[in-house]
Order: C-alpha cells, then sequence, then structure tokens
C-alpha cells in the first residue's frame, strides 16, 4: 500500500472509530484503546470487550497504520481519544483493533 492509501484508510478507520464512540454513548472521560493483534488476540478481545473495531491488513501495514490512527487519536478531539495504555502488542500483527476497556461484555 501506498503512503496516501494508508493515509486514507487512517482516516476511515477515525470516522468508523467516531461513530462508534457516538453510537455506543462513550462518556467524556472514555477512550478507545489500539492493539495490534494476532487472530487469537483479537478474539479474546471480542469477546471480553464491546464494541471493538478491527482492521486486517499485512503486519508492515498494520505498523504504519496502528502508528498514523495513534497519532490523530491523540490530537483528536474529544470524542475519540486514545487511552495512554497501550495492550500487550502481537510480535507479527495480523489485526489494528480498537476497544474500549470500560466497557466489557
Amino acid at each position: 500500500m501506498t503512503n496516501s492509501t494508508i493515509e486514507l484508510q487512517a482516516k476511515l478507520y477515525l470516522f468508523d472509530l467516531a461513530n462508534y464512540a457516538e453510537q455506543f454513548w462513550f462518556k467524556k472521560d472514555e477512550s478507545w484503546e489500539l492493539c495490534l493483534a494476532s487472530g487469537e488476540k483479537k478474539a479474546e478481545l471480542e469477546r471480553k470487550y464491546h464494541p471493538t473495531l478491527s482492521k486486517k491488513a499485512l503486519p508492515e501495514t498494520l505498523i504504519k497504520l496502528y502508528g498514523l490512527i495513534k497519532t490523530q487519536l491523540l490530537t483528536a478531539p474529544s470524542s475519540v481519544p486514545a487511552s495512554p495504555h497501550s495492550e500487550e502488542m502481537s510480535t507479527s500483527p495480523e489485526f489494528l483493533i480498537a476497544f474500549n476497556r470500560n466497557k466489557m461484555r
């Protein structure tokens, strides 16, 4: 993927995060946490938290996408803040997954 494609994917992902935050009534102090995860870790996070938003891509693309989204979340309006916490990341990620630690199933 080219850098412009990755930037577009990041914008779309951020748009989806903002929509999910509004749809699931996030409070001002609630935030998204991003994680690069394997398929097993993704399934575990989806069983534990709701809502989640995941994106599947090649590992090198996911790493660039993660960095771009994390940076943009930190500078985004308060409706979609990023959490300073981080989940243990996979060494060979298959998915970028966002979840809210406060919203458990």
